[in-house]
């Protein structure tokens, strides 16, 4: 298992094989706030009018430059706690959220925890099938679809077929349907084609980052994320690699949170687009916190 950060100048790497846990050794398992290191960032969260300045400033840039989207991010900091039970929070999350890949590991250094599902990219070896997803938009489970989520998950799709269309033929394109994930929905169509094993590697660094989770065109646009952003991503916004006998599948590191003995940080964004409404934007992030945040075992 590989974890690549979102600028994918770092990489962690877990090696071993996958097995399935035996519930009762899991369970003498003890990981609460004192197993992490302390947080020694000294970063502070944005305020919300910092973030809703920001936000102003980038849809200007989305208009000047005419861009399709760009993706902002923030970090959410939570402290107000003595105690967080580390286990029992992911425990919470696998409960919360049965579908998503889920993950929490400590290595000594970095601490992390998340869950999600959206897929950057799934490879069977013995088919040669790859699969992948285009997922944006976003909106409580209850309203409805709008132009701008509709308008901002269109030029995802297109960047994806474009790139496949470069290795493969006759790309197999789902209709575009709701993916709910927990109090949120987002849209989804689905990717299928053959490709050849020699260019996994290529398309998974021609994928990643996505206009999901940066904008459109890809270098302009992470080049903004750089200047607009309080904060580096680190492995939010980044993917996980794992191999196993007969796949290799790749998951973006949505979802997440850096889990330290004094503080968690919660990473959340969204697409911008020249139609933003930035009050509901900053409620969308605070609507993805809670993936991580109502699940936490505190005291």
């Amino acid at each position: 298992m590989n974890f690549h950060s979102f600028d994918g100048l770092k990489q962690l790497s877990f090696e071993g094989d996958i097995i399935e846990a035996d519930p009762a050794e899991f369970e003498k398992i003890i990981i609460t706030n004192e197993s992490v290191q302390k947080d020694n960032s000294r970063f502070n969260a944005e305020s919300k009018d910092e973030y809703l300045q920001t936000l102003h400033e980038v849809i200007e840039v989305i208009k000047e430059n005419e861009l399709p989207k760009i993706v902002l991010s923030r970090r959410k900091i939570f402290k107000d706690f003595n105690h967080i039970d580390y286990k029992e929070s992911f425990n919470n999350m696998c409960q919360a959220y049965p579908n998503a890949f889920r993950y929490l590991f400590n290595d000594g250094e970095n601490a992390w925890m998340g869950a999600f599902s959206e897929v950057l990219g799934k490879f069977n070896k013995i088919t040669h099938e790859f699969e992948t997803m285009s997922l944006a938009g976003t909106l409580p489970v209850s309203e409805d679809w709008s132009e701008k989520e509709i308008e901002e998950q269109k030029p995802v799709s297109s960047y994806i077929r474009n790139i496949l269309e470069t290795y493969a033929e006759g790309i197999e394109v789902s209709e575009t349907y709701d993916h709910i994930s927990g109090n949120i929905k987002h849209l989804r169509t689905d990717f299928k084609a053959d490709i050849q094993p020699e260019d996994l590697d290529t398309i998974i660094h021609e994928l990643h980052p996505t206009p999901a989770v940066c904008g459109i065109p890809k270098d302009f646009c992470k080049k903004k994320i750089q200047q607009f952003e309080k904060f580096p991503r680190e492995f939010y916004a980044g993917y996980i690699k794992i191999e196993t006998d007969d796949t290799i599948q790749y998951f973006v590191n949505l979802r997440c949170a850096k889990l330290h003995q004094d503080s968690v940080h919660v990473f959340v964004g969204g697409g911008i687009t020249a139609q933003s409404n930035p009050e509901n934007e900053w409620t969308e992030t605070e609507l993805k916190s809670e993936a991580v945040l109502k699940n936490l075992v505190i005291s």
